[in-house]
C-alpha cells in the first residue's frame, strides 16, 4: 500500500521497521524492499531528513554562488563582470527552491513509488521488535528494526547561551534574511562553511575557534589555506578563545558574546557549531537495555551490540562512526544487505573486510568535502593519523598551482595536494586536496584508497592534460624520485 498510512491490523507487521526517514533510513528501507522484504518508515518530521532541508542541500545552495563568483573573478575576460556583490535575495530564493520550500511531497512520492510504507509521528521502541508510534499504534518487525534517527546540534554549557536562542546549523541554513553581524563559534565544517556563505552574502562575520586552527580533522595545511582565504574575504578569525558568557536582553535583539579574554563582541546573530549528539534520547532505548541519548555501538554489519536476538541496527549518525550523509547511505546499503541475508538464512560475511556485509570504508576510506573557498577534500588517514596507527609511511606533497590545469582554471590559483603512502604495502592510506574545484578530484583518491591500488599500478592511470587531475602524476613522480 506504499507511502500512505496503514489502518488495519494486518498491516501492522513488517519484515523491517525503520525509525527515521532521512537519506539513511530511506536507503535501509529501499535495500530491504529490493530484497523482497516488506518495510515501513516512521518519521516525526519531514521525509528526507536533516540533509535535505537543513544541512547538505541548503548549505551547498548557499555556497555554490560564492565559489562560482570566486572562480569567475580569476578568469581573464570575466573578472570585471564577476566583481560585484551577490544578489542575496536571489540566493536565498534558490536555496528555498532546492529544499522544496520545506515540504516533503516529492520524498513521499518516492517512498510510494518504491513500495515502502510511511507512518508519521514519533516512534519509540517498546521491547524486542516492537515500535509504538505517537503513543498508540504498534508496529512489529519480523526481522529487524533500524534506528536511523540521525544527530542534532549540541549547545555547550555556557551561561546565558540557551536563553539567547542562538542559531544552530538548522537556523544557519534556513535563515530568511542576511544578518548584519554574525558571530560563528566553531572551526569545523559547519562553522567554516557558514562563515564562508554568510560573509559572501553580506554579513560582517567573526569566527571564534577554541583551538589553534580550522578543520582540525584534516591535514593542518587545509585549515591554514582556508583561514587565509576567509581573512581575505573579510572574516575576523580569532583562535585560542572560548566563550565565557552570552547575553541577549530581548528576543530578536543584539546578542553579546563575552570571551575568556575579557573581550565582548556584539552581533545580530550567534551561530554555535561545536558538536552534535545522537537523536536517541526519546526512542525507547531503555526498553531494550540501552541508555537513552547514547550513541549506538554497532558491529561491522551495523547491528547494535548488546541487544539479545540481534534484531536492532543503528545506521548513520547514531553510531558515531562517520557523521556524513554519504557514509550513512553507504552504511544503509551494508545494513540492508545484512538484514536481507539474515532474513533468508544466507551466511553473513561480517569477518570479510570490504565484503557485502561489512562497513569497512567507515574505518579506512571516509571521503569528505568542505565546500569552503577554496574547497578542502580528503579521504582515508591523515599523516598524523597514519603515524598514530603505527604505519610506516611516506608523505608526498605537491603545490597544485604548479599543475597546468590549475593555471588555466584561474589566475592566482592556490592549492596543495598530499598523499600518504604505506611503505610496507606501497598503497595509499590517505589523500588531501585543497584548492578551487578540488571536490571533483576526491573520488579518484577514494577509489585508490578503498581498492588499495598499488602505487606502481597508479603510475599507469594516466591523467588527462591539461586538467588539475595531473597533480596525480606530479605526486607519483615525487614518490618515485
Amino acid at each position: 500500500m506504499a507511502a500512505t498510512e496503514a489502518t488495519n491490523a494486518a498491516d501492522e507487521a513488517y519484515d523491517v521497521i525503520v525509525l527515521g526517514a532521512g537519506p539513511t533510513g530511506e536507503n535501509v528501507a529501499d535495500r530491504a524492499h529490493a530484497a523482497g522484504l516488506s518495510a515501513v518508515v516512521v518519521e516525526s518530521e519531514l521525509v528526507g531528513g536533516e540533509c535535505s532541508y537543513w544541512a547538505c542541500m541548503p548549505s551547498k545552495a548557499l555556497l555554490r554562488p560564492v565559489t562560482a563568483r570566486s572562480e569567475a573573478r580569476r578568469v581573464p575576460g570575466f573578472q570585471e563582470a564577476a566583481d560585484r556583490p551577490l544578489d542575496a535575495p536571489a540566493v536565498l530564493a534558490h536555496r528555498d527552491a532546492v529544499v522544496s520550500y520545506w515540504k516533503d511531497d516529492g520524498q513521499v512520492r518516492w517512498l510510494d513509488s518504491a513500495g515502502i510504507d510511511l507512518v508519521r509521528g514519533p516512534g519509540r521502541l517498546a521491547g524486542p521488535r516492537r515500535v509504538v508510534v505517537d503513543g498508540g499504534r504498534v508496529l512489529t518487525a519480523r526481522h529487524a528494526v533500524a534506528v536511523c534517527t540521525g544527530s542534532r546540534a549540541v549547545l555547550p554549557p555556557v551561561p546565558g547561551l540557551a536563553e539567547a536562542r542562538p542559531w544552530t546549523s538548522r537556523e544557519a541554513t534556513s535563515a530568511k534574511s542576511v544578518p548584519g553581524r554574525l558571530v560563528v563559534v566553531g572551526g569545523g565544517v559547519v562553522g567554516v562553511e557558514m562563515a564562508t556563505a554568510w560573509r559572501a552574502l553580506g554579513s560582517s562575520v567573526t569566527l571564534l575557534v577554541r583551538g589553534d586552527g580550522l578543520l582540525p580533522r584534516m591535514e593542518p595545511f587545509a585549515g591554514h589555506l582556508v583561514a587565509e582565504s576567509l581573512a581575505e574575504a573579510g572574516v575576523f578569525l580569532r583562535t585560542g578563545v572560548e566563550v565565557r558568557e552570552v547575553r541577549r536582553e530581548a528576543p530578536g535583539g543584539p546578542v553579546t558574546v563575552l570571551l575568556d579574554s575579557g573581550d565582548e563582541i556584539v552581533a545580530d546573530e550567534l551561530l554555535i557549531a561545536t558538536g552534535r549528539a545522537p537523536r536517541t534520547e526519546d526512542i525507547g532505548l531503555e526498553t531494550v537495555g540501552l541508555s537513552p541519548g547514547s550513541w549506538l555501538d554497532v558491529d561491522e554489519t551495523l547491528r547494535v551490540t548488546g541487544v539479545t536476538g540481534g534484531w536492532l541496527y543503528g545506521v548513520g549518525d547514531v553510531n558515531h562512526r562517520a557523521l556524513l550523509t554519504h557514509q550513512g547511505k553507504y552504511q544503509a546499503r551494508i545494513a540492508g544487505a545484512a538484514i536481507s541475508a539474515r532474513a533468508r538464512g544466507v551466511p553473513i560475511l561480517e569477518s570479510d573486510p570490504w565484503g557485502a556485509h561489512s562497513a569497512t570504508a567507515d574505518l579506512r576510506a571516509v571521503p569528505q568535502v568542505v565546500f569552503s573557498d577554496p574547497e578542502a577534500a580528503s579521504v582515508g588517514l591523515s599523516a598524523a593519523e597514519a603515524e598514530r596507527a603505527g604505519y610506516r609511511t611516506r608523505v608526498v606533497d605537491q603545490d597544485l598551482s604548479a599543475v597546468s590545469g590549475a593555471y588555466l582554471y584561474g589566475e592566482g590559483y592556490r592549492g596543495r595536494a598530499r598523499m600518504v603512502v604505506d611503505l610496507d604495502r606501497e598503497v595509499l592510506l590517505g589523500a588531501t586536496f585543497v584548492g578551487p574545484g578540488v571536490a571533483e578530484l576526491l573520488h579518484s583518491a577514494t577509489i585508490a584508497v578503498a581498492a588499495e591500488v598499488p602505487v606502481e599500478r597508479l603510475w599507469h592511470a594516466v591523467p588527462s592534460y591539461p586538467t588539475i587531475s595531473e597533480v596525480w602524476l606530479r605526486l607519483l613522480e615525487a614518490y618515485r624520485g
